[in-house]
Formats: C-alpha cells, structure tokens, sequence
C-alpha cells in the first residue's frame, strides 16, 4: 500500500490533525537519539488509547508493519523504523492522576518521567526511576526498555515499579495486565513494542527519604574506582546513586559546564546515601568515604543540597557534553558482575585506546551497568571501524559473565552480538514467544531478535 493511501484511510479514522503524512512531516520521525532508520510512510499521533486500536487495526488491515515511539530518547535504534512503516508516537496521550491512599500514579504512555514525581510530590511521594532523559523520556518508552537511572542500584528499574499495564496487541485488541500468575505485563516490559504497544501504566509511588548525603571522589584510575565500588559494598553500603565517570567524560562535562571538577582524575565517583535513619545514612557514606582512600582516591563531602545538586549536574550533563566533541556516537551498554568491574573497565580503555577513536566510560557502577561510549565523526572516521570496537567492547562484556544490555535496550544496535550472546536453543524460544504475539513479525520488525533460519525455529515459529 502506498504512503498515500495508508495516510488517507487514517485520516477518515482519525481526523487529519492526528496524522502527518508530508515527507517534512515525517523525515523527523524516522531516528531516535542514536540512529537513523527508514522514513516513515505515515505518523499517527493517537491521543486515546481507542485512536491506537483504530490505528493498528488499519496498519493490520494494509499489511504494514508498526513502530511504536515516544520521546525519541533511546541509545539503541530501537524507535528508528527499519523498514517503510505506520509510526505511532505517544507523545500526545499523557493524562496522569495520582492515587495517594493506594501510593499509585497512572500514568498514559506519552507522560514524561519526571512529571510523574512532581505529580506525586505534593501527596509527600516519588517515583524513583530516574534515567538521565527524565526530563525528556516518557514512560512508555521507559517501560519499552525497561530503563533504569542513577537510583537503580538500590531503588530498582521501571519494570519494579509496573503494578498494572494497559496495551494493545498486533490485532488492534485492548489488554490490561496485571502481575499475577503469567507475568505477560513483565514479558512486555523490556521488549521495545516488538510484542505489543503499552499505552498506559498503573506505577508503585514510595515515600522520599528524609535524609541524603552526596561525595565526589576522585582516582588515578578507572580500575581504582571500580575496586572501591567493590569494597564499598562488600562492606554493606548500599549507596542509592552510585555513578561513575573516567577521565575523557570528566573533561568533556568540565568543557561544558566549568564547574571545576578535577580534569586530572583518572576516574570520578558521584555517590548518594539516604534513608530515614540519619546514623546510618552517615555510616553508609562512612563506608565509601573509606573504601575510596584505600583505593587511593580523594573525597570530597557536599556541604549542601546546592552542592550535591551541582554534583549531579555533572552526571545528568554527560549526553550533551559528548554531542560537543564528536557529532555521533555508539552507546554501549554493557553490564558485568561487580567483581570483574576493574578488570573490564580496564579492558575497554585499553580497547579504546589501541582504536584510535575517542572511547569515553561512565555509568551506573554501583550494579555493573557500564555507558562505554565511542564518538566518532562519520565524514572522517569508519564506520565500520566504529561497530568492530562495539563488538570488542560487547564481547568483553560475555567473556566476563555479563550481558549486552542494562537498559537501553538491544535495538538494531546491538542485534549483530545477539548470536554470540544467547545460544540457539535460547532464541528459537524467544522466537516463538515472539511469534505467539506477533505471528507476522509486524510489531518494531528487525529489532532485539537476529533472524535465523527458518528450520531452526520450533512451535508457533513454523506455524
């Protein structure tokens, strides 16, 4: 079906300031924050969850593959279209109401993260997932990846946090999911609307800790940091922020917002403690303040919140400080088991510096989940030079028990490793998981799951 007429039969449906259908329309709507993809043949901008049923239904009907999208923020390509498709950007339904007595936010799938906190902070309440995009993200594509943040380590990823989920599957059908018995709502979480299209969330709200306190520390070197990080918990800290930042990030957020962070330090550490208990919120930042001097590292106490505020701003400033030093990068987003932290972070800077290309680390260390990143120049520098690293770089992360993704996703990025992370048997299985839900592979095609062939494939995958 032409772009044409896909486009003139969603207008009938759904009225013509829903649909875009310009080619300067919809160029914009075919990349995500890492990728490029194939233009889109129509946009959908649904503002109900009736107006997607009505347009998966006729993308059905047209025999046209879908591609949910929300703010664009991703760092896999999971939200660039991989071939001629229906787009259906969220980015119009954000109704969001809050539930104090239940401590729950239910929340449609274009609201932004952040919004949700301040939604709940008048009831004395927070939602604690906090990716770096919190400002930008939306919860649907949060759920999509299941992202994380610098809270993880201790508070725990979106997925923890889902209680309901609403979402419509490859037919145009309506579903809410709870987590009880078959956990389909966990199944949906993380799997980058390649099973169906989450259009709106019922989320578990906490209560904020009364107390919080921040350090910096700074070490010669990234293997120091991640030994401290090691030792810090070893010892049963439990830090709620644990981030970390070698020294090429370091100096890129100091280009950019001259703030005086150390430009000689090896690595940095940003660390929070909190809880209600002011003693131990103290003994806790007691435990890696003496885990850092051990590893040879210089610490550095926020005496106020304004400065723990300024701190973070170094860490939630690391994506546009890159965008300053190279106009593209490659997000890798590894996570490896605390007590091999040293040895890969070691591992990847001598990669990076063996490759030529400018590699940069940080990332939430606290639970072994690495950002390294290569930034390159595409008029310059090879491509194809840029995803052999990746691949090195990934391939240290399977040689030490770990895998290829924490929380961005695997996306088109990552598809290339997914043979030599999982073995056949494995994704034949995943496969007819997927094929259960999408039996004509019509939900975000050509992402998380590498082809392989057909008489290979078992159960719902022949059928």
């Amino acid at each position: 079906m032409t772009a044409a007429k896909i486009a003139a039969d969603l207008t009938r449906l759904l009225g013509p300031h829903k649909v875009l259908s310009t080619i300067g329309e919809r160029l914009s709507y075919r990349y995500d924050a890492i990728q490029m993809g194939v233009t889109p043949l129509v946009v959908v901008l649904p503002e109900s969850t009736a107006d997607v049923v009505a347009a998966v239904k006729a993308a059905k009907a047209a025999g046209l593959p879908i591609v949910g999208r929300g703010a664009a923020s991703g760092l896999s390509g999971g939200a660039a279209p991989s071939a001629p498709a229906v787009v259906i950007s969220f980015t119009r339904m954000t109704r969001l109401s809050i539930d104090a007595a239940r401590r729950e936010a239910t929340a449609q799938a274009g609201v932004v993260t952040l919004q949700v906190s301040e939604a709940a902070k008048p009831h004395g309440l927070i939602y604690p997932p906090d990716p770096a995009s919190f400002r930008t993200s939306t919860i649907g594509g949060n759920l999509g990846e299941n992202a994380g943040g610098p809270m993880c380590f201790k508070y725990g990823v979106s997925g923890d946090y889902v209680k309901r989920l609403e979402f419509v599957d490859e037919n145009g059908d309506l579903h809410h999911l709870t987590r009880d018995a078959y956990d389909l709502a966990g199944l949906l979480i993380g799997s980058e609307g390649t099973l169906g299209l989450i259009t709106e969330a019922t989320l578990r709200l906490t209560t904020p800790p009364r107390f919080t306190r921040t350090l910096m520390s700074s070490f010669p070197d990234v293997g120091a940091a991640a030994e401290a990080v090691s030792q810090a918990i070893a010892a049963g800290a439990v830090p709620a922020k644990l981030e970390f930042m070698d020294r090429a990030c370091t100096n890129a957020v100091e280009d950019y917002l001259k703030i005086g962070l150390p430009r000689e330090a090896g690595a940095l550490l940003l660390v929070d403690t909190d809880g209600d208990d002011l003693e131990t919120v103290e003994t806790e930042l007691e435990l890696v303040e003496r885990a850092c001097m051990q590893q040879g590292g210089t610490v550095r106490r926020a005496a106020t919140d304004a400065d723990a505020a300024q701190l973070w701003r170094a860490r939630r400033s690391v994506s546009p400080a890159l965008g300053r030093i190279r106009p593209q990068r490659m997000n890798e987003d590894i996570v490896v088991p605390r007590s091999v932290l040293s040895e890969v972070v070691r591992e990847i800077e001598a990669l990076g510096l063996a490759s030529g290309f400018h590699v940069v680390q940080f990332g939430h260390i606290g639970d072994g989940n690495l950002h390294p990143n290569i930034l390159f120049d595409p008029k310059t520098e090879s491509e194809d030079g840029v995803h052999a690293l990746a691949h090195d770089i990934a391939m240290v992360a399977l040689r030490h028990g770990g895998v290829l993704s924490g929380e961005h996703g695997i996306g088109s990025m990552k598809l290339p490793f997914m043979k030599e992370a999982l073995d056949a048997g494995t994704l034949d299985v995943l496969w007819d998981v997927k094929h259960a839900l999408d039996p004509l592979e019509r939900l975000n095609p050509g992402k998380v799951l590498p082809a392989v062939d057909l008489p290979a494939l078992t159960g719902a995958a022949h059928a």
